[in-house]
């Protein structure tokens, strides 16, 4: 966490109350919390948003692919749709 240790964390915590007194430190507290989660639910939209672009753009690419290459096509066999049975032996 930003390279702050446990002692490091409690001398801040220690001094904010000092400063901010411990009426208004539940306060703050809560808004940092509020902030905290709606920046992580914004990047997480903004990230599933570049995930959809990007599975658009690939999708894209393979069906330009198949397209203009007919070897990647894959051949339909003549007697692939009706097969003849083979003759049976005695």
């Amino acid at each position: 966490m930003f390279g702050i240790g446990m002692p490091e964390l409690l001398l801040i915590l220690g001094l904010a109350l000092i400063v901010l007194g411990p009426k208004k430190l539940p306060e703050l507290a809560k808004a940092l919390g509020k902030g905290l989660s709606e920046f992580r639910r914004a990047t997480d939209e903004l990230k599933d948003e570049f995930r959809k672009i990007e599975h658009e753009v690939e999708d894209a690419k393979t069906q330009a692919n198949l397209s203009d290459d007919p070897s990647l096509e894959k051949p339909v066999e003549s007697g692939a749709a009706n097969p003849e049975p083979a003759p049976e032996k005695k």
